[in-house]
């Protein structure tokens, strides 16, 4: 009896503290959420950019089966919330400015592109880099330029509209990050690895052939050298993929989780997107998570030339169709 008794009150003591630490995470999970929900909530910018998707991504098997009713659903375009919802693919336009600080009055241009397309069905994501001398028709403004001046001309809008009528995809997302804020975000995650293809000087930092631990400000450097790279702006796309891989790998360690609130400031004070609250737990289905892990780069290849004694970047019709077909795939378009 007094066995059974000690046996009880045992289990009883385990079960109190178990309560008391799945309230604990519990509590913890939602100061995570609340403070989460706040830097999206400063972070949302909607943009009125054009839809390029007019129907959704979802096939049926059996059209025989397929009702009137069934049919109209299904021509009518997912919004790039629902896609996340249903675990389509998606894409994203990543911008990085060079505006400094995002309260800034002038506009500044877009030093870095990049379309990453999701795809949790193959549980792969591809980034492809454009390069910022690219010369297409910039979309809106009624010429054609360097493809980050449409940022300079039209902001975020221009940006989007340009870079889908250039590879004939849809963009469902866009993340602008103020570049100078990279170093607060390299810090915030406690500093990233990269490899360098080669070694190089810049802003009095030494960057070796190989590994090197970055912080912010040497990941800024890092990410900015053009001149001395032998590949120029392609090297210089590459190494700021590096950068940006190197961010993404970090937000998920143990490490960061415990510093999320540091991580969180840095973000909400140098990022505008429209992803909103939903969008970004939508991200956290393990297939999603799966692709981000399994990342591939590309790079929008030109020949670099001179016009009107400007240097521009000229993408070939055959590469432009390459990188089409590429990133219709991943999207599950064709």
């Amino acid at each position: 009896m007094r066995s059974n008794k000690e046996n009880k009150k045992g289990l009883k003591i385990v079960g109190s503290i178990f309560a008391i630490l799945v309230i604990g995470i519990l509590w913890y999970a939602y100061s995570i959420y609340a403070n989460v929900k706040d830097t999206m909530d400063i972070a949302y910018t909607p943009v009125a950019a054009e839809t390029l998707r007019t129907t959704n991504t979802v096939t049926v098997a059996d059209s025989s089966n397929v009702t009137d009713e069934e049919s109209q659903a299904e021509a009518e375009a997912m919004t790039p919330s629902e896609l996340l919802e249903a675990g389509e693919p998606v894409s994203i336009l990543l911008l990085g400015v060079d505006t400094g600080d995002l309260g800034r009055t002038e506009q500044g241009r877009s030093d870095s592109m990049v379309v990453i397309t999701i795809n949790p069905h193959t549980q792969k994501t591809t980034l492809l880099s454009i390069p910022r001398d690219t010369y297409t028709e910039i979309v809106g403004n009624g010429t054609s330029d360097k493809i980050n001046h449409a940022y300079a001309f039209g902001g975020t809008a221009m940006s989007i509209n340009t870079v889908q009528q250039m590879l004939d995809i849809p963009i469902d997302f866009y993340v602008m990050v103020n570049m100078a804020g990279i170093q607060e975000i390299v810090d915030a995650v406690g500093g990233i690895t990269v490899e360098s293809p080669l070694a190089f000087n810049q802003n009095n930092f030494e960057f070796v052939e190989g590994t090197n631990q970055l912080d912010g400000e040497a990941a800024l450097a890092f990410s900015r050298m053009r001149y001395e790279d032998p590949a120029g702006d392609t090297g210089r796309q590459g190494r700021q993929r590096q950068v940006i891989e190197g961010v993404i790998r970090k937000l998920a360690t143990p490490e960061t989780l415990l510093n999320y609130q540091t991580v969180l400031d840095s973000l909400s004070a140098n990022m505008q997107t429209s992803f909103q609250m939903p969008d970004f737990y939508a991200l956290q289905n393990q297939d999603y998570l799966g692709a981000v892990g399994n990342i591939e780069q590309q790079q929008l290849d030109g020949t670099g030339g001179m016009m009107n004694d400007i240097y521009y970047s000229f993408v070939e019709e055959a590469e432009l169709t390459r990188v089409h077909e590429l990133l219709q795939t991943e999207l599950e378009l064709e």
